[in-house]
């Protein structure tokens, strides 16, 4: 009888333990692409032991940062990184599947300007939406969430061309939205930033079928610099059930135990990562924040934020993995 007992004990939290690891690999998109799922669980199964390479890239110049990268290491970064906006989008295609084909790790973001405004970065994305005018981006209807509604369309038209070809994203628009510098940014409340993901999530998943994207929801690390402001994490999450990892951004070294202990903490399990650095993390950072899933160094500053010693150090580190040592 006890042995009987003893058995089912076993088996009980045995089914506890495979359901609560299901539910921590599974993508938030329930129709999520086989590809999208392996890539989820591989970044699982790293989680809080080894930290991928990242390096943007600026859409005039596909893999120059990447290229330096290997330069100075001779490895290549496991995640390549472009940007959606004021690139040449079926160019942008044509290289995130060459990319994933050599063996690299996609992610894509989009410096979205304003839905009134022409599609570039330079200038568009730092002018601010009155209150009325982002009242009208989340009501439907209105000209401006029409507007908003046929930009996102545009870009929802190429990663379906990624997903034909069997390549999973980790997609991270609008971030840094906890600063005070983007349109998108500073916004709270319901009917704030939360409301802009919600419906973008909704129209990619929903009404585009897009299945082969990972929704990286990419914060700033928050600080108190004198109008470069950016707050707390929680005051713009939109919710578990909307994102799958959840990022931070750290430039000028800012890499306080704080900025991954608080993600760490609202993210309840779930992934976190470095979405955008200036400075590589050093091997004695990792160690001290070891849940970063990956860190990503932003398009020219391998040369002008850092050293080759620097880049050198950390790419070494027996904890860090490069392009060569993926194995999904």
């Amino acid at each position: 009888m006890k042995k009987n007992i003893l058995f089912s004990v076993i088996l009980f939290f045995i089914g506890i333990y495979m359901i609560s690891a299901q539910k921590a690999y599974t993508p938030v998109n329930p129709s999520a692409t086989p590809e999208a799922k392996a890539l989820l669980s591989y970044l699982y199964q790293l989680k809080g032991e080894k930290t991928l390479t990242g390096q943007h890239n600026y859409g005039h110049e596909f893999t120059r940062s990447s290229d330096s990268i290997k330069s100075y290491t001779g490895k290549y970064p496991a995640i390549w990184g472009c940007d959606f906006s004021s690139v040449d989008r079926p160019k942008l295609v044509e290289e995130a599947i060459r990319q994933y084909k050599s063996g690299s790790i996609v992610t894509l973001m989009y410096h979205m300007s304003r839905p009134f405004d022409s599609d570039t970065v330079n200038g568009s994305t730092w002018k601010k939406l009155t209150d009325a005018e982002w009242n009208d981006l989340i009501t439907p209807g209105t000209k401006i969430h029409q507007l908003w509604q046929d930009n996102i369309d545009s870009v929802a038209f190429y990663l379906k061309q990624l997903q034909k070809a069997n390549i999973p994203v980790l997609w991270r628009p609008y971030h840094e939205m906890n600063g005070i510098w983007f349109w998108w940014g500073n916004k709270r409340g319901e009917n704030g930033f939360k409301k802009l993901w919600t419906m973008t999530y909704e129209r990619f998943v929903k009404v585009h079928k897009l299945n082969n994207i990972l929704w990286v929801w990419n914060t700033n690390a928050p600080r108190d610099w004198e109008n470069d402001q950016a707050y707390a994490y929680d005051l713009f999450y939109p919710g578990a059930a909307y994102v799958d990892v959840l990022a931070a951004d750290v430039y000028k070294n800012d890499f306080k135990q704080s900025h991954h202990d608080q993600l760490v903490t609202l993210g309840k399990g779930k992934l976190v990562t470095l979405g955008e650095v200036g400075n590589v993390p050093t091997p004695e950072i990792l160690k001290a924040q070891p849940q970063w899933s990956w860190f990503m160094v932003w398009a020219h500053f391998p040369w002008t934020d850092n050293t080759p010693d620097a880049i050198r150090r950390i790419y070494n580190d027996p904890h860090v993995i490069s392009k060569d040592k993926i194995k999904f």
